[in-house]
This record gives C-alpha cells, sequence and structure tokens, in this order.
C-alpha cells in the first residue's frame, strides 16, 4: 500500500508543471481545428473528427468528450481564438467604443481567421446546425456586450432611452459582414471609421459631443504621460552631469 502511495505521489509530481492533460488535449484539438480551416485550400466540408484527432494527437472519443459535433467544434475554435481580442472599451464615447471594436473585428475578419469565420458561414448557409453553432458561441455573446455598451451610453445621454439595440447593431455590423462575404468593396479601417461617423452622427448628434469629450480627455492622458515620462529623466541628468563636475 504504501509502495502504491508513492507511486500515485510521483505521478503527480511529474504531471505538475504546467496546463493538466486534459487541458493540454482540449487546447491541442481546437488549435488543430483552427489551423485545418485556416488554410484557404480546406472547408468545412473537409473537416472531419477523425482527422483532427489525428492532427491533435488523441483518440475520437476525447474530441467527443467536448464537442458532440464537428460544427460545435469549428465554432468553438473560432470564438476561443478571438473573444479576448474582441471585448467592448469603455472611452467614455459611444461612437468610440463600436469604432474601436469594429477595428478589431476587422482586423480578425481580414487575417486568417477571416478563413476560418468564411469558412463556418459559407458551409453554415446549407448547415443549420453549424450556423446556429457560430451564432451561439460568437455573434450572441458579441451582441450581448454591444448592448451593455449601448446601455451605458443610454445612461450617459448619448443616446435616446427608446433606442431600438437590435436595429442599431444591425446597422453597424450589417456592412461589415456584407463586404467580408459578398467581396463587392474591400474591408478597410477607414470604412469602420466613415462607417460609424454617418450612423452616429446622422441619427444620433449627441454622441459627437461625448466623441470630443473623450477625445480631449485622451489628449490630456497622453500629455500628463509625457510630462511625466520627461520628468522622470530629468534627475538623471541632473545627475550624470554631477558626477561629471
Amino acid at each position: 500500500m504504501h509502495k502504491n502511495l508513492q507511486l500515485a505521489e510521483n505521478a503527480n509530481a511529474r504531471r505538475a508543471p504546467g496546463r493538466p492533460r486534459s487541458e493540454r488535449a482540449r487546447l491541442a484539438i481546437l488549435r488543430s481545428t483552427r489551423e485545418f480551416l485556416e488554410s484557404p485550400e480546406h472547408g468545412f466540408g473537409d473537416l472531419s473528427i477523425e482527422h483532427i484527432a489525428t492532427r491533435a494527437g488523441v483518440g475520437k472519443a476525447t474530441v467527443y468528450r467536448w464537442w458532440p459535433t464537428k460544427a460545435a467544434l469549428a465554432a468553438d475554435a473560432f470564438a476561443s481564438s478571438v473573444n479576448e481580442r474582441l471585448h467592448f472599451p469603455d472611452t467614455g464615447s459611444v461612437q468610440l467604443d463600436m469604432t474601436q471594436q469594429m477595428r478589431r473585428l476587422v482586423q480578425v475578419l481580414r487575417s486568417r481567421r477571416g478563413h476560418v469565420a468564411l469558412a463556418i458561414l459559407g458551409a453554415g448557409q446549407s448547415d443549420r446546425t453549424l450556423l446556429a453553432a457560430f451564432r451561439d458561441q460568437f455573434v450572441l455573446p458579441r451582441r450581448v456586450e454591444a448592448k451593455i455598451t449601448l446601455q451605458r451610453a443610454i445612461d450617459r445621454g448619448e443616446l435616446p432611452p427608446h433606442v431600438d439595440m437590435e436595429h442599431l447593431l444591425d446597422a453597424l455590423y450589417g456592412p461589415i459582414y456584407m463586404r467580408f462575404l459578398i467581396r463587392h468593396a474591400e474591408l478597410t479601417q477607414e470604412f469602420v471609421e466613415r462607417h460609424c461617423t454617418m450612423v452616429f452622427e446622422k441619427h444620433f448628434p449627441k454622441t459627437c459631443l461625448h466623441l470630443q469629450k473623450a477625445a480631449r480627455q485622451a489628449a490630456t492622458k497622453s500629455s500628463s504621460a509625457t510630462l511625466c515620462n520627461t520628468a522622470s529623466k530629468a534627475p538623471a541628468k541632473k545627475s550624470k552631469n554631477l558626477r561629471k563636475a
């Protein structure tokens, strides 16, 4: 019994560093799925649980332990890799908040991650399970966070209390996905800037005042940081001169 206990303790000691084995396997599966779909040569139809299990170095049962279908796996592979990059800031201006988040979304869609989203959205037109997984794991969580951002704007008086949040979010993000999918025009950061300005300044003029205020605060903060850096360097320079004297 003592020998078995010692063996168990030694095994635990060997597994202690780094992530737990199950977590490493889960991340390997997500990474393998993402890398497979990032290739323009592969589509969702080419994806199989067997192939991903082999690439990740795990058994099929390990994959099915977390994802019941390849649709759920593909959606999670995309969402988990970009969620942290797409949180909404709180600058004090809803126009600036939305613009910054939308700019980051465009960066994602123009990167290799965009191939994953394109594969999912393309195949999702004939696969309701896939589209539902993408909507539940990526789109809806982003919209919940966006509505919190819009509610802050209502509380500040930037937006009217009766604003239709669903309609406003569709108006803001619809053109991004339109350009991403149809490719009738280039999807750029400049387009996002112009589009947000048009939506907010035309329909919600009060947002301009908060945008100007946020810009002034950012400029003041930047100036203060510059002064602090200059001041912190001054004593060191003076000490150097004294040593020379």
